[in-house]
C-alpha cells in the first residue's frame, strides 16, 4: 500500500495520481487519519501542478460523496440550480430562484456568504427581518416539493469534505487554484440532487477571474465536471467591470430584486435574470429557442407569478413579507453622501472592485469571518456606464451610518469614476457562452 507522503511527492513532481490515491487521501483526511499539514502539502502541489481531467473527476466525486446527496421524486418538474462566481451588486439568484419555480422547475438553492469584496446571497436574504437560511434538510426538501424553491446555507450533511478543505485553502494560499475552485463549487451543487445547472462565470474588474482566459478556463472545468456527472449544463460568462444594476449592499439589493420580480426593467439585472431562466428552459426542452424562453420568463415576471412565489418563500422561511409591498421596511442607513460628476460627458467607468471594497469599509462586508454585517449600508447608482452626465449630477450615492467608515470608503473610491468627453458603449452583459 502506498504511503500518504508518496502520494504528495508524486503530485509535487507532476505525476498523475490514481483514483485510489485520491480517494484514500481525501477520505483519510476526512476521517482524521491525516493532519492538516499533510493535506496542505497536497493542496499546494495541486495548486502548482493542477489536476488532469481523470484526477479532477475522482477528486470532485469524492468530495460530493463525502456527505449526503439529495434526491427528489420524479414529478415532471426538473430540479435545477444556478451558481455565480461572485461579483458586486450580483443579486441575480434572488429573483431567479422564484422565477424558475414559476416556470415549472424545482430549485434547491444552497448558497454562500460574502467573500472578500463580493457579496453573498445568504447575507442579502438575511437583511429581510426574520428570514432564516438555516433550515434542516428535511424542511428544505419538503419546502421544495410544496413550493418549488428554498434558499438556505450549506448544512453539515452537504459535502463536509469541502467545508474542511475550504477552511484550509483559505489560510494556505491555495484558494485561486482552478481545479480546487471547480471541485468545491460543483461538489456542493451536485449534492443538491440537481438535474441541471446554470453557471454564471464573471469576468472583469470586480470578478475573481478578471481575465477572460481565466474565466473561460474555470467555466470549462466546471462544465466538464457537471457533464461527466450526467447533468445538463448551461454556462454564461458575464461582465463584472461595473456593479450590476443600480444598487449594491444587502438591503438595497433585496429592494432591487423585488423590483425585478414586480416586472420592472432594472438595467442589467432584469435582462440577466431573464436570460438565465431562458437558458435552462432551452436546456430542458421547455422552450424551442432562447427568444421564446425569454418571452415566457418575462411573462412570469409581468403577471406576478414569480413575485407571489417569492412572497411565499419569505413567509415559509420566517421573513416579514410586508417588505415585498413596502421595501422601506428593510434596514436603511441614516445618512447619504453623493459623489458627483466633475464635468459634462459620458460615464465611462465605475470600478466594481473599488465599489466592493468600499462596501466592506462601510460595514457591508466582512474582513474576518466573524464580523457582523450592516445590511443597511450600500451604494446606489443613478448613472450607468455609457449614460450622459452633467457636471454636479450624482453618479454614486453612498448610504452610510458612520463618518469614519464613510471616509475610508471614499478613499477606496478614489479614481473609481471616469467620465469621457465622447459617447461610450456600455460593456456587453453576456461576454460569452459555453
Amino acid at each position: 500500500m502506498r504511503l500518504f507522503y508518496d502520494i504528495i511527492g508524486d503530485k509535487r513532481d507532476g505525476r498523475e495520481l490514481s483514483a485510489d490515491d485520491i480517494t484514500r487521501f481525501l477520505t483519510g483526511y476526512l476521517r482524521d487519519e491525516l493532519t492538516d499539514y499533510q493535506m496542505s502539502a497536497l493542496l499546494m502541489a495541486v495548486c502548482i501542478r493542477g489536476l488532469t481531467p481523470a484526477e479532477l473527476s475522482v477528486w470532485a466525486d469524492t468530495m460530493l460523496r463525502s456527505g449526503q446527496v439529495l434526491s427528489f421524486p420524479d414529478d415532471g418538474r426538473p430540479v435545477v440550480d444556478k451558481h455565480s462566481t461572485g461579483g458586486v451588486g450580483d443579486k441575480i439568484s434572488i429573483p431567479l430562484a422564484p422565477l424558475l419555480a414559476a416556470l415549472g422547475f424545482r430549485v434547491p438553492m444552497i448558497s454562500g456568504r460574502g467573500l472578500g469584496h463580493t457579496g453573498g446571497t445568504l447575507d442579502k436574504l438575511e437583511s429581510i427581518p426574520g428570514f432564516r437560511v438555516g433550515l434542516d434538510l428535511d424542511s428544505f426538501k419538503r419546502q421544495i416539493q410544496e413550493l418549488g424553491v428554498s434558499m438556505i446555507g450549506q448544512t453539515a450533511e452537504i459535502a463536509p469534505l469541502d467545508r474542511r478543505l475550504y477552511a484550509l485553502r483559505d489560510v494556505t494560499g491555495t484558494v485561486e487554484s482552478v481545479p480546487l475552485i471547480a471541485s468545491s463549487i460543483m461538489s456542493k451543487k451536485l449534492a443538491e440532487g440537481i438535474e441541471g445547472l446554470l453557471l454564471d462565470v464573471k469576468t472583469g474588474d470586480g470578478a475573481f477571474m478578471r481575465e477572460m482566459r481565466d474565466a473561460k478556463r474555470l467555466a470549462r472545468t466546471m462544465k466538464a465536471i457537471g457533464a461527466r456527472a450526467g447533468r445538463k449544463m448551461a454556462v454564461l460568462i458575464t461582465d463584472m467591470s461595473e456593479p450590476l444594476g443600480r444598487a449594491a449592499g444587502h438591503a438595497h439589493e433585496i429592494a432591487e430584486s423585488i423590483a425585478v420580480l414586480r416586472g420592472e426593467e432594472v438595467p442589467q439585472v432584469t435582462a440577466l435574470t431573464v436570460r438565465q431562466a431562458a437558458e435552462l428552459l432551452v436546456a430542458f426542452g421547455r422552450s424551442k429557442s432562447r427568444a421564446a424562453g425569454e418571452q415566457e420568463a418575462r411573462r412570469r415576471l409581468f403577471d406576478g407569478t414569480a413575485l407571489a412565489l417569492f412572497r411565499r418563500l419569505v413567509e415559509r422561511q420566517g421573513g416579514d413579507p410586508r417588505v415585498i409591498d413596502d421595501p422601506s421596511l428593510l434596514p436603511q442607513a441614516p445618512q447619504v453622501h453623493e459623489l458627483t460628476a466633475v464635468r459634462d460627458g459620458h460615464l465611462s467607468r465605475v470600478g466594481a472592485r473599488a465599489v466592493g471594497k468600499a462596501l466592506v469599509a462601510l460595514g457591508g462586508g466582512r474582513v474576518r469571518k466573524e464580523d457582523a454585517i450592516d445590511a443597511a449600508v450600500g451604494m446606489t447608482f443613478p448613472k450607468k456606464v455609457g449614460e450622459p452626465v452633467v457636471k454636479g449630477e450624482p453618479v454614486i450615492r453612498i448610504h452610510y451610518r458612520d463618518r469614519a467608515r464613510l471616509d475610508a470608503a471614499l478613499e477606496l473610491l478614489t479614481g473609481a469614476i471616469e467620465i469621457a468627453l465622447r459617447p461610450v458603449l456600455p460593456p456587453e452583459l453576456v461576454a460569452g457562452r459555453l
